[in-house]
């Protein structure tokens, strides 16, 4: 399907569904994966989570998974990701780059009405860890400003949902105790499917699948402008369904409830 068609079809879909959270409960599909529960999170108690960079990771109990989805939005994979995800009734995080969050503001806002979280992930995605600090606080503000502004109509440096994460993992210890001075939790992750690399969607699931098997739960760091990874999605998507995984979604702590129906 042409992906722009999918896009308004997807926002058509976002429109009749209502809310995110009575679209999550209405879930049409009775055999769907689904989201098992809503995980709050504040960088009070989290101020870091992902055991590939931090010591600790979030609270999350055997097999289960958070799916996390860096570098976006982009038109030709972005909404291809969002279908899938759709289709099973799955809720995800976005951490976006603002340039192309400024460039595709429906696809932002097209993420936040399938019930998704929008975290952030810098305004062009450099190595924040390796340039002067002036110029990584304003490449990580001036991303903010760019995703809120695609969100809500209005640049602020103050995030709705105060996630985020560093491009390519690089950071600072000034520059982590910057985002916990301003209540912003930074996400590593705990396995990712190496998507970066050219690889066959049939490798990179496989690649996955052996990888989730040893970790048996975590954060899962994936890439939605990815083409073999929007095509891989899918599958692996059913083979969580098919093995008892249950998929977490991470929220912001003030103003939401854990509202939990896995066992």
């Amino acid at each position: 399907m042409n992906c722009r068609i999918l896009v308004a079809s997807l926002l058509a879909l976002a429109a009749l569904g209502g809310t995110a959270h009575a679209a999550a409960s209405n879930c049409p599909r009775k055999d769907a994966l689904g989201t098992s529960r809503i995980l709050a999170v504040d960088a009070a108690s989290f101020p870091r989570v992902g055991l590939k960079s931090f010591p600790q990771s979030l609270p999350l109990r055997d097999k289960e998974v958070v799916l996390t989805f860096d570098d976006g939005p982009w038109p030709p994979t972005t909404g291809k990701v969002l279908a899938a995800l759709a289709q099973e009734c799955v809720h995800a995080t976005f951490f976006l780059i603002g340039k192309p969050a400024s460039e595709h503001p429906d696809i932002v806002r097209l993420i936040a009405a399938g019930g998704h979280t929008i975290g952030h992930h810098s305004w062009s995605h450099p190595d924040l860890a390796h340039m002067p600090e002036r110029d990584a606080i304003s490449q990580i503000d001036r991303g903010i400003a760019a995703d809120e502004k695609a969100l809500h109509g209005a640049e602020t440096t103050t995030p709705s949902t105060p996630f985020f994460r560093f491009p390519s993992f690089q950071s600072t210890p000034a520059l982590l105790d910057l985002m916990q001075s301003r209540g912003i939790t930074v996400f590593g992750a705990d396995l990712w499917a190496s998507d970066w690399q050219e690889m066959s969607p049939k490798r990179e699931l496989q690649l996955l699948i052996r990888r989730l098997r040893e970790a048996r739960k975590g954060i899962i760091l994936l890439h939605d402008p990815k083409a073999h990874t929007a095509a891989m999605l899918p599958g692996f998507l059913r083979y969580l369904r098919e093995n008892d995984y249950h998929v977490v979604q991470v929220v912001p702590r003030q103003g939401t409830v854990d509202i939990s129906k896995a066992p």
